[in-house]
């Protein structure tokens, strides 16, 4: 089964952004398809592969701040060729 998984990590410190930078470079090194926009990042894959990927990435990355947050949503099929045809 595929699935779409789309992030946001929040870090609620200063000096955020390399922990941020670390969690989408190690994802991006997973050789799954991951895209990136300003305000999320996404994942799809297996939904094997994307949750044991993101179990070892979460933990990773809360242990690299103080406080945050990790929003996700998941959904229940590939959709890393969707295009808006608006």
């Amino acid at each position: 089964m595929n699935i779409s998984v789309e992030l946001t990590l929040t870090p609620i410190q200063d000096n955020f952004e390399p922990a941020i930078i670390n969690f989408i470079k190690k994802l991006r090194a997973s050789g799954l398809t991951v895209k990136e926009n300003p305000l999320s990042t996404q994942v799809y894959g297996d939904y094997d592969e994307v949750m044991k990927l993101l179990n070892s990435e979460i933990k990773e990355a809360f242990g690299a701040i103080d406080r945050g947050l990790l929003y996700m949503k998941i959904v229940k099929s590939d959709r890393s060729h969707y295009a808006a045809d608006f």
